[in-house]
């Protein structure tokens, strides 16, 4: 049985097309500091064929599932455990809504509102919830036990006993 705690993990996606653009990526990267979030991991890379078709299951049958995957194989992505007290709506709120121009005109000052393309070069991907989070993880960064991490660390993130590795992009517990 998961452990809970006022703290939510969220996957957070910087799509390939914003990671070829380094002064967009450092303003969300700003945005997500700004906004309180703590990265518990970080990682650049390509996904994988597999890991993308895993990923986006769900839309399978959907028309622009081979577009999707395409995009999303198509070059490096930053991909991120972020944590903080509601952290999937959070996310999802800065990010804005899913379709860019509902964005634009909506949420203009949101990640999507300004670097969202298409509604599938819609700049970011949040977790829509506590459940699909813990699903996205396990795929994209199956090292990171879940459970572990709220046992051995949350109360320490939760607490602030963080230092915060600007070139890695990463939040690491203070020894206690």
């Amino acid at each position: 049985m998961p452990v809970t705690s006022c703290f939510q993990l969220t996957l957070a996606i910087i799509k390939p097309h914003v990671v070829k653009n380094p002064i967009a990526t450092q303003k969300i990267r700003e945005l997500i500091i700004a906004s309180n979030f703590k990265i518990v991991k970080f990682k650049r890379k390509l996904i994988s064929l597999p890991e993308a078709e895993k990923f986006y299951d769900e839309h399978k049958r959907k028309f622009f599932y081979n577009r999707l995957i395409t995009f999303m194989t198509s070059g490096p992505s930053d991909m991120m455990i972020l944590t903080k007290e509601n952290a999937v709506k959070d996310w999802r709120d800065l990010m804005g809504p899913t379709k860019v121009f509902k964005a634009q005109f909506e949420a203009p000052d949101s990640i999507r509102g300004k670097y969202g393309l298409s509604d599938t070069r819609n700049a970011t991907h949040g977790s829509d919830s506590v459940d699909s989070a813990r699903r996205e993880i396990g795929i994209l960064f199956p090292e990171f036990n879940i459970d572990e991490w709220y046992l051995k660390e949350e109360q320490l993130f939760r607490l602030n006993k963080l230092s915060f590795y600007e070139d890695k992009f990463i939040h690491v517990p203070i020894d206690r």
